[in-house]
C-alpha cells in the first residue's frame, strides 16, 4: 500500500476510543459505530499499516465509505465537514483572500466575520481536530512496548511499529497546532487518559504551545530523515516545518517572540536537500505528487481511492463557475463558489512589463469589484488548483466528480519566507540571504530576474506570502500576525459584513468553542467575546 492510494477500507480501530467529546443533543457525535475491535486489529502486526493510514487519510477523507460515507462525524454532511475543506474555509473566508457565494447556514458569517458560538462550519472543524487526537491518542495507547510484547510483536516488526507510533504523534501535535491556532484553548487528552471516563481537562493556549513544542522537540530524533518515507507520511523535515510555523507565530500563541528559533527550523527546512519546483503551476495539478522535491507534507488525495466532497475537489469544483469552462479544470460541473478579492488581484501588477506568474487568476466575464458575495462574477476565482495532468489529461476519476491534486500542507516555499520574516523581525541570520530566498521565489515566478528585489520589509513580506502561498490555507493566521485581521487600517471588500469592509472587534482573532462542547464538558471555557 502507497500513502498515494490509501485503501478506502482501512480498518477502523481507532473508532471505540475517541476523546469524551459528545455534545447533549449528539450534534457532531464523534463515536460512530464500529464492529472492529481494538483487541482484533492489534493482535495483528499486518495491520498496523492500515490503522496509522486512517489517521493520516483523517485530513483528507470524511468517514468509513467511499471517502465521505457513514461520516466520522455526525450532525453534518461528510463532504462538509472534510478536515481540509473546513481547514481551508476558517483560514481563508474570513480574509482578502476568499469569499463564497453560497448562503448555506451560517457560511455568510464566516467572511462577514460575524459567526458565533452556534457556527456549524467552525464545530464541524472542532470536532475534526480533536476527532484525529483521539484517533491518534488510541494507536499511540495501543503501540506502547508492553503491548507490542503482549502480542508477541518483536524485531522488525516492532521497531517499525514504533516508527508508526511517532508519526501517529507527529499527527497528533499537528492537530494539536490547529488548535492552539484556530481555538486558543481547549479540551486536552493524549493516550495517558484513560478513555469515556471522564470528560478531558481543559488546557490553555500557551501550556498547548508548550506540550506540541515538546513533543515535536523529542520527535525530531525519532522521525525518519528528510525524504526518506513515504510521500504523504511525516518525516524529520515536516517536524521542523511545523516548529519553524509555531515559533513564527509564538509571540500571538504564548506573548513571547521566538524568531530565532523560527529561523533555524526554517534554516534546517533549507538544508534538508529539498529544491524549489521549476514550475510552480505544477505544484498544484493532478500529478503534482510526481518529481516534486519541493512539498515537505502533503495532504493525498486520488479521484478514485479518495471519494470526498471536500479538499481539493471542494477547492476546485467551488472555484469554477461562471463563463468557466470546468473540463479546462479536468472536472465535470463548477459550484460557483469560491473567489478572491480586488486586494489580492492588485498585489500583480504587470505596470512594468513584466509578469508574475503566480498572479493567475480568471476574469472573463468577472467583475473585479464584489458588490454582492452571493453572485459568482463578482470577483476573481484564483485558478491554482486543477485536476489536470501535466501532460493536458484529467485526473484518474473519469466522471469528473473527484480529483487527484493533492493538497500541500508545508512547502520548500514557506520555508524560505518564515526565514526572511524572521531575520525582519530580529530572529537573526543574514538580510542578504533572506532577499536571495525571496528571489529565488521570484525568479521562479518571473522566468527571469526582472522581478528581483535589493530590499525587503514586513509589509513586503505579507504581500510576497500572499503571492506565494494563497489559497493554502496560511492568510487568516497570517493578517494576525501582522496586526491586520481585525484592525480598521486594512480593509477588504465585506469584511465585516460592509462593502468597502471595516475594522471588527479584536476577539475574532480567536474562533468560539462550540456551544454543544461547553455544555457537555463543564471543564471548557468560552472564549472571551462569546
Amino acid at each position: 500500500m502507497t500513502f498515494k492510494y490509501i485503501n478506502k477500507t482501512i480498518f477502523a480501530a481507532g473508532l471505540t476510543a475517541v476523546l469524551f467529546l459528545t455534545s447533549c443533543e449528539n450534534d457532531l457525535d464523534r463515536m460512530p459505530q464500529t464492529e472492529v475491535t481494538s483487541a482484533s486489529v492489534y493482535a495483528d502486526f499486518n495491520n498496523y499499516k492500515n490503522v496509522l493510514a486512517k489517521i493520516y487519510a483523517g485530513l483528507a477523507m470524511s468517514g468509513q465509505n467511499g471517502g465521505d460515507g457513514n461520516p466520522d462525524i455526525s450532525g453534518i454532511d461528510g463532504g462538509t465537514s472534510n478536515y481540509i475543506r473546513q481547514y481551508f474555509q476558517l483560514q481563508e473566508l474570513p480574509t482578502d483572500e476568499a469569499v463564497i457565494a453560497w448562503g448555506d447556514g451560517s457560511l455568510p458569517d464566516l467572511h462577514n466575520m460575524t459567526w458565533s458560538s452556534s457556527n456549524e462550519f467552525i464545530a464541524a472543524l472542532y470536532y475534526r481536530i480533536y476527532y484525529q487526537v483521539g484517533l491518534a491518542n488510541e494507536f499511540i495507547r495501543e503501540t506502547t512496548d508492553e503491548k507490542l510484547a503482549s502480542r508477541n510483536i518483536s524485531g522488525a516488526n516492532a521497531e517499525e511499529a514504533r516508527a508508526f507510533r511517532n508519526e501517529a504523534r507527529f499527527m497528533r501535535a499537528l492537530s494539536y497546532s490547529h488548535a492552539i491556532d484556530l481555538f486558543g484553548n481547549g479540551p486536552f487528552s493524549t493516550e495517558a487518559d484513560e478513555v469515556g471516563i471522564k470528560p478531558p481537562r481543559r488546557i490553555d493556549r500557551k501550556e498547548l504551545f508548550t506540550y506540541v513544542e515538546t513533543e515535536l522537540k523529542d520527535l525530531e530524533g525519532l522521525l525518519k530523515n528528510p525524504r526518506t518515507n513515504e510521500y504523504g507520511r511525516a518525516d524529520k523535515a515536516a517536524v521542523w516545518m511545523l516548529l519553524a510555523k509555531l515559533y513564527l507565530n509564538a509571540e500571538v500563541y504564548t506573548g513571547q517572540s521566538r524568531y530565532s528559533d523560527a529561523r533555524i527550523y526554517a534554516e534546517k527546512v533549507i538544508n534538508a536537500g529539498y529544491s524549489l519546483k521549476a514550475n510552480y503551476g505544477e505544484l498544484f495539478l493532478a500529478d503534482n505528487n510526481l518529481d516534486n522535491n519541493e512539498t515537505i507534507f502533503a495532504v493525498n488525495y486520488d479521484g478514485l481511492h479518495t471519494r470526498t466532497f471536500g479538499g481539493t475537489t471542494y477547492i476546485i469544483h467551488a472555484s469554477t463557475g461562471g463563463s468557466m469552462n470546468p473540463a479546462q479544470f479536468g472536472i465535470n460541473s463548477g459550484w460557483g463558489g469560491l473567489r478572491s478579492t480586488k486586494n489580492i488581484a492588485a498585489l500583480f501588477p504587470t505596470t512594468d512589463g513584466s509578469t508574475d506568474k503566480r498572479g493567475n487568476f480568471y476574469t472573463s466575464g468577472q467583475n473585479l469589484e464584489i458588490n454582492n458575495v452571493g453572485t459568482f462574477t463578482d470577483g476573481y476565482p484564483i485558478i491554482k488548483f486543477k485536476n489536470i495532468k501535466r501532460n493536458g489529461q484529467p485526473g484518474s476519476d473519469a466522471a469528473g466528480d473527484f480529483v487527484d491534486t493533492d493538497f500541500p500542507m508545508f512547502r520548500l516555499a514557506e520555508a524560505y519566507l518564515i526565514y526572511a520574516e524572521a531575520v525582519l523581525r530580529g530572529g537573526g541570520g543574514s538580510n542578504a540571504t533572506a532577499i536571495q530566498y525571496i528571489n529565488l521565489l521570484r525568479q521562479r515566478a518571473y522566468g527571469n530576474a526582472s522581478g528581483n528585489v535589493t530590499s525587503i520589509n514586513l509589509d513586503f513580506i505579507l504581500d510576497e506570502r500572499a503571492r506565494e502561498l494563497s489559497w493554502e490555507a496560511v492568510r487568516r493566521t497570517d493578517l494576525i500576525r501582522f496586526g491586520k485581521f481585525t484592525a480598521g487600517s486594512y480593509l477588504w471588500p465585506f469584511k465585516g459584513g460592509v462593502k468597502d469592509g471595516k475594522g471588527v472587534e479584536d476577539f475574532r482573532k480567536l474562533y468560539p468553542i462550540p456551544a454543544s462542547d461547553l455544555n457537555a464538558n463543564p471543564n471548557l471555557v468560552q472564549n472571551p467575546g462569546y
